[in-house]
Formats: C-alpha cells, structure tokens, sequence
C-alpha cells in the first residue's frame, strides 16, 4: 500500500508516471468513467476548501465512485472525544481511500500510521503535493516539457506550497528560483533546500533563493506567486507582512524581467493588488483557471495510482 503525504517521498519516476496518467484522463475521460465503480474516498476537512473539495468529490463521481464530506468540526474526531488512531482504524473498515486537509502535518501522518486504506495529503502546514502535481502538469501542457524551464516562485517562501514546489519541480529537471524576504520566518526552510539542491544534482535542475525578486525572475519561463496570509498567520500580522513582501509583487514591472512568453501562475485563492495585480492575473499570461482544473485530472491519476498500487 502506498500514500502520497510529501512529493519528498515519491521519486522522480513515480511522479512523471502520475503526471502520464493525469494527461491521459483528461484527454479521454470517458475510458476512465467506470473504475472506480463501488470505491468510496473518505474526504476529512479540517481547513476550508473549494478547489480542494470539488475537485475530488467531482474526480470520484467522472470515475464511478462515491465521495464522504467529513467535516472534522462536528465530528468526535474534531472534537477530542475519539483519537486519530481509532477514527482512521475504523474508517478504513468502510472506505477504499482517505483524503485529507489538515492543519497539523504531524495528524496526516498519524492517519498514514494507522490507516489499512491509502492516504492522500490535500494539504498541510507542510506540504501541498496535489496542488503541485496539477502545476506540473500545467507547466509540461502549456510548454510541451519540464526539465531545463526555470520557475520563478515570488513572496512567502516559508510555506507549504513553495516547499512543495521546490521538491517537485528540482525532481523533474525545472530551475527553481525563490525570491523572498530574507530570515527564517520567510524564506524556505534550510533543510528543504539542501534536499531540493541534491534532488538538482541529479536531474539536470537547480535551486536558487535570494531576496533580490528581479534576480529571481529574471529569464523566467514561469512565474508564481501564493497567498502572503497562509491559514496559520494571524491577523494582527497582516500590515507588517504586506510591507515585508510588497516589493515581491508579481507586477507588470517585475513580469518583464522574465521571458516575454513566460506564464503567471497562483494556486488561488488570489488576493489582486497584494501577491499579484489584476492586470498580472487576469491578463493573457495567466494560466491559472487552466492550473486549477488540473487539479481535478492530477488527483485523478492520484486515485488511480494508489488504488493500483
């Protein structure tokens, strides 16, 4: 049995064969509308969704399968009256997969510890690798590969998404560069770059983190930006984070230092005139509809290729 908590855990090799069957779905969902014909996905929500939940829910019934909201603020889960570890035990004696949104990436692992049934991490304070895989797969259609583009991240680099951008894209061949205030509390976390740079080395990529955002840019193919209020920042801290990361606004300014055909990508939810400007977003750059409906065809391959496995 296998899981997808981290893409740190899958390899290079696992990840182009889920990207393979994600291009595939999508171009003929009709040879994949019964396989998962009498299979529940078990979908645990502890962080509000929209992409997340649609996506999945709508993946399993294109398949013929089932999806379960399970909403952890009115559950006994959520509540403390009943541990992870006796939830999950008994939920995978009812369903074929577990899905799970999480806070806490300690509490996806302990469902992974205890669950008979595959787990799929749809995002924790550590790590988004859904999110990623659909980005990837955006990146190979719009530009017809991976290896040897260089990626442009721009604004919080201490967070889930970045991580999870810098190991999947160093493990398929991508220049990874991150633009970033400096210090711990915004930059990536010093061990996911040694990682990432050992992932570089034999891939044919590279991992670059500087907190010049025209550096980081510059010559780009493509070009990213996320949310500088991740769940977890508090609200009292918004002022000092939009002065922190203003100067990373992904711009018009800032967007001609990368290539002219370079594309704009956020995960959404986007906030216009703070990550990125509407005339960045919503113009003919912008890939991120096309990003966000990817979702639903990589966590397709997902389903797939753990039930498989």
């Amino acid at each position: 049995m296998e899981h997808l908590i981290s893409l740190k855990e899958w390899s290079p090799a696992k990840i182009r064969e889920v990207l393979d069957l994600a291009k595939n779905v999508k171009a003929d969902p009709e040879k994949y509308s019964q396989v998962m014909n009498r299979k529940t996905l078990l979908m645990i929500f502890e962080k509000p969704s929209l992409r997340t939940r649609l996506s999945f829910e709508a993946g399993m019934t294109q398949m013929g399968g089932h999806a379960i909201y399970y909403n952890t603020s009115t559950s006994p889960m959520g509540s403390g009256k009943e541990t992870i570890s006796d939830s999950i035990k008994t939920a995978s004696r009812f369903i074929d997969l577990i899905m799970a949104r999480l806070f806490k990436h300690e509490d996806l692992l302990e469902m992974a510890q205890y669950a008979t049934v595959p787990v799929i991490n749809a995002l924790t304070d550590d790590s988004h690798p859904c999110q990623i895989l659909a980005d990837l797969q955006t990146i190979k259609e719009k530009k017809g590969r991976l290896a040897g583009l260089k990626l442009a991240y721009l604004g919080d680099g201490f967070n889930n998404v970045t991580h999870s951008l810098m190991f999947g894209g160093t493990k398929t061949g991508l220049h990874v560069s991150i633009g970033s205030p400096a210090g711990v509390d915004y930059s990536p976390r010093a061990d996911v770059v040694a990682d990432c740079c050992n992932y570089a080395a034999e891939s044919g990529g590279s991992v670059c983190v500087t907190d010049n955002p025209v550096e980081a840019i510059k010559d780009a193919d493509v070009v990213y930006t996320d949310s500088w209020m991740s769940y977890h920042i508090p609200k009292e801290q918004e002022d000092e984070r939009i002065a922190k990361f203003m100067p990373y606004q992904v711009n018009s300014e800032l967007m001609a230092h990368a290539k002219p055909d370079a594309l704009f990508m956020n995960c959404l939810p986007a906030n216009r005139g703070r990550e990125q400007t509407a005339e960045v977003i919503d113009g003919p750059q912008s890939i991120v509809f096309d990003e966000a409906e990817n979702r639903l065809h990589a966590q397709k391959a997902v389903i797939l290729t753990l039930c498989s496995a």
